[in-house]
């Protein structure tokens, strides 16, 4: 399935990407946090649409479980 010539497993890495991108301007941690783990969970989609690249899959799937920690776990972080 195609919207716009691109697939949506394209675009699922590409809201990723932006996401992530995002994250990265966010000067306060907790946001910079929640949205990391939203590109995250996108990057997560992502590599199982890539045929399962699991790289892609346990790398960012890590990452969610380590920004939970700091947002629920160490909330002073």
């Amino acid at each position: 399935m195609e919207l716009l010539g691109i697939t949506i497993t394209e675009w699922t890495g590409y809201i990723a990407m932006i996401l992530l991108l995002i994250s990265f301007m966010m000067k306060d941690v907790k946001r910079l946090r929640i949205i990391n783990s939203i590109a995250c969970a996108f990057f997560v989609v992502y590599g199982f649409l890539l045929a399962t690249s699991w790289p892609i899959i346990i790398s960012n799937g890590a990452i969610i479980v380590i920004n939970l920690y700091y947002l629920f776990v160490k909330k002073n972080a």
